[in-house]
């Protein structure tokens, strides 16, 4: 396997981690009528990281293979 795809497939999983992660924030945030700038930049960074995740590998990612790629990544992490 080689190291691009792990780096785009790590970058696909944390992207939409954080941007799960980031929706209680901003729902907070708007039920008490406060400006989501933190969460807005968290966001951004995912959105970011999941766009380069897309661009390196184009047409490797879809609702089917998610799954098969948040296992990939946790298999790599773990000892």
């Amino acid at each position: 396997r080689g190291m691009l795809r792990v780096n785009s497939d790590l970058a696909m999983v944390v992207g939409i981690v954080l941007a799960v992660l980031s929706i209680p924030s901003i729902l907070s945030a708007v039920t008490d009528r406060r400006s989501p700038r933190a969460s807005a930049i968290t966001i951004l960074i995912a959105a970011g990281l999941i766009v380069f995740a897309l661009q390196k590998n184009p047409g490797r990612y879809s609702f089917e293979t998610l799954p098969d790629v948040f296992v990939s990544v946790a298999a790599d992490l773990l000892p």
